[in-house]
């Protein structure tokens, strides 16, 4: 017998029966609180000798997980249970291990240009966090965004050398994300799914609103579109995972959620590109060429919006329509009034920003009143910048925006080059719908920002360890 099967099971016997003394003693007490005592003991025990089996736990429940404040109104703080504490302790025990280890883990997962470029992320996040206007607000902003990064990320890499539990954190997270959409359709379908304002509560109490739902479910179909098209796959699998795919689109279209159908037809063109072959080069100059032409028409472009009224709508068309409406539809408008707020805090303090998390506690001076709309606030609880990169601009200064543009960048050329240089079919299939998905939520970034909540930052930092686990272990052409 090893020394850490000896450890293993003294840990395990020997807490149990000091659990069952401790807890009948206490119950004849009338204390009852005891009875939790296991189930922290599960996520001890898995994470001193089963952290893989854990990171699969955390992944599956991630889209069941409720926010604190869900479960007790009033609190000071916010938490997403159980999720945020597991992620806590695993994060102190990766640093732990790496400190006992002394680093010995691939040198290749630090030098790698998307690594580099996280780090340069980080480095920056931390200087604003010292010069915050709240230092307290940002550095518990800080701390969640390394404990997602580095768990996610940089340990994730170490657990993706193995590609079969790349395809275990999609289907973990698939599985649990089906639950939650069986749960959304259900109370929908009780108001016939005509109900747009309902889509917007329906998701809870696992997520806040449909926007962020929407997002998860856009990240996801490609996923479950190229698993459907995979050939190593058997029959029955194919016919399960196509099935899957159908009400993924289904809970999509009734998500209502704009920002989310538009991600998803913007990222399907991406994957024609793709799937044409479309060089890396000829895409940038096809990008530079329409954003030059959108730049020079945009007086006209403004004004054409401007003359559309239709607002939000049950009906499907007038809802598509709805999109461009930013005179009358409060959605639209408030969120071009938070822009306009982020580039005020811009302009204050173009360097360092006003500190990470901090918009929605500064952003209130700089809303003029004819910005203003029927859901605007003044208070901390109506939200933050709604853009995954006007927000960095307000919190971290024009530095913090460029450091995650940098980020996106060597992630989506490392997709890219991964989708022409990776040896085997079915691997660059994977990439391609890990690529498309993450595209999605980079196009859905422009309008909604989730990536400081556990729903959206696990699949998010997930997906760019599986490309740059493929990238460094995965078997290239000549």
């Amino acid at each position: 017998m090893t020394s850490d099967n000896t450890y293993e099971k003294v840990f395990l016997y020997g807490g149990s029966l000091l659990f069952i003394a401790a807890n009948g003693l206490l119950m004849l007490m009338g204390f009852y609180y005891l009875l939790v005592l296991p189930l922290i003991l599960a996520v001890v025990y898995l994470a001193l000798f089963h952290p893989e089996k854990l990171f699969m736990a955390v992944v599956f429940i991630t889209p069941l997980s409720i926010e604190l404040s869900r479960l007790s109104a009033g609190l000071s703080f916010n938490l997403s249970l159980p999720t945020e504490p597991i992620i806590m302790l695993m994060l102190l025990l990766f640093i732990f291990k790496l400190i006992m280890t002394g680093g010995n883990e691939d040198s290749r997962i630090i030098r790698h240009p998307v690594s580099l470029a996280i780090l340069f992320y980080l480095i920056w996040l931390f200087l604003t966090t010292l010069t915050s206007s709240f230092p307290v607000v940002s550095a518990k902003y800080f701390l969640v965004r390394f404990g997602f990064i580095a768990v996610f990320y940089f340990m994730a890499i170490i657990i993706f050398r193995k590609s079969a539990n790349i395809r275990i954190f999609l289907w973990s997270y698939i599985l649990a994300l089906l639950i939650v959409v069986i749960y959304t359709l259900y109370r929908h379908s009780g108001f016939g799914f005509v109900s747009q304002a309902a889509a917007h509560w329906v998701v809870r109490p696992f997520y806040n609103d449909h926007t962020a739902y929407g997002a998860a479910l856009s990240m996801f179909i490609p996923v479950l579109a190229v698993m459907g098209l995979r050939r190593k796959n058997s029959f029955p699998l194919r016919c399960i995972t196509w099935a899957l795919l159908a009400v993924f689109m289904i809970a999509l279209v009734f998500s209502y959620s704009r920002a989310a159908w538009l991600s998803l037809a913007a990222a399907s063109v991406v994957w024609i590109i793709i799937w044409l072959r479309i060089g890396m080069r000829s895409l940038l100059a096809f990008s530079l060429i329409s954003l030059s032409f959108i730049f020079m028409l945009r007086h006209d472009i403004v004004r054409e919006m401007e003359k559309n009224r239709q607002d939000s709508s049950a009906n499907f068309y007038e809802h598509i329509r709805s999109m461009t409406n930013i005179t009358s539809d409060a959605s639209n408008v408030e969120r071009i009034n938070r822009w306009k707020s982020a580039i005020g805090l811009f302009n204050e303090k173009p360097v360092f920003g006003w500190g990470p998390g901090t918009y929605m506690f500064r952003y209130a001076p700089f809303q003029y009143s004819y910005d203003r709309t029927i859901i605007s606030t003044n208070s901390a609880d109506g939200g933050d910048a709604h853009s995954e990169y006007l927000g960095p601009l307000a919190e971290s200064g024009l530095p913090g925006l460029i450091s995650f543009l940098v980020l996106i960048f060597t992630v989506l050329y490392t997709g890219f080059r991964l989708c022409r240089n990776l040896w085997h079919r079915s691997d660059r299939m994977l990439v391609t719908g890990i690529l498309v998905g993450l595209i999605t939520y980079l196009v859905h970034g422009v309008l909604n920002n989730f990536l400081h909540t556990d729903k959206l930052a696990v699949p998010f930092w997930g997906f760019v360890a599986m490309l740059v686990a493929l990238d460094l272990y995965g078997k290239k052409r000549k």
